[in-house]
């Protein structure tokens, strides 16, 4: 496990380093995933003025957006694609490090970009975050980011049977979008469509973390989402590692 570790952190380190060639690109790719954050903040800031909760979320999702985010169908899928899949499975490491390292690396980027943005927003508005909020947000954070990662990850893996993996995590980011707390604040949907909406694996992929941040969220309704976070966790895990074997064994038949 140290040795796996190691490894990971040498390959994100060196990812990070190579990013750091493309940091003109890189602003490109946090302002067009801090766009639909920033609508929304401006939307429900109009639609319940006066709300601190409100400004407090979205600047909390925008954060989450950033330290999430994942492109595994462009440094996956297009690998598969191109062929260097071949190469990759020589290699004596788990054939996920390498988009694992990758989106560890954006991810920094992504933030170390986004903070002057996010500190500019928070002044603006004077947004103000507890630190006991914050410390019992971060691993929903660390779980979110899991997740999100799992689940890209798992539409990224369609590129072993079909050309159209591009469109599948499309629209896998459109659930996430409509469904993960970002279109509309979970907490803020009817009774029986929030409990719907805080089961499903989206809110804990973006929303919750963002949610515990702002401070609307009950003791109850923490745990409540800490537990959906880890049965999502262990069902993609289990599905990816399945559906990994399965493609696998299509992608060597076929003779890749």
């Amino acid at each position: 496990m140290r040795r796996i570790l190691r490894l990971l952190m040498i390959h994100a380190w060196r990812e990070f380093l190579q990013w750091m060639a493309w940091r003109a690109f890189l602003i490109t790719l946090v302002i067009n995933q801090a766009i639909t954050p920033l609508i929304g903040l401006a939307v429900w800031s109009a639609a319940l003025p006066g709300s601190s909760q409100i400004t407090t979320y979205y600047v909390a999702l925008l954060t989450v957006q950033l330290m999430t985010v994942s492109y595994e169908h462009h440094t996956f899928s297009n690998g598969i694609y191109a062929g260097a899949l071949n190469h990759d499975l020589l290699r004596p490491t788990p054939i996920m490090m390498g988009p694992l390292g990758t989106n560890i690396a954006m991810r920094i980027w992504h933030l170390l970009i986004g903070l002057p943005l996010i500190g500019l927003i928070g002044i603006a508005m004077q947004i103000g975050f507890s630190w006991r909020a914050i410390l019992l947000a971060i691993p929903a954070l660390v779980l979110a980011a899991t997740l999100r990662f799992l689940f890209t990850y798992l539409l990224a893996l369609s590129a072993l049977w079909t050309e159209q993996a591009h469109s599948i995590v499309g629209f896998g980011e459109t659930l996430i979008f409509l469904l993960g707390g970002s279109a509309a604040p979970v907490t803020l949907f009817p009774e029986g469509v929030r409990l719907i909406g805080e089961a499903l694996p989206f809110w804990g992929m973006l929303g919750f973390p963002a949610a515990i941040a702002s401070g609307s969220l009950a003791n109850q309704q923490m745990l409540i989402g800490y537990g959906w976070q880890v049965c999502w966790l262990v069902v993609l895990i289990l599905t990816v590692t399945y559906v990994w074997r399965m493609g696998l064994r299509r992608y060597t038949a076929v003779g890749g």
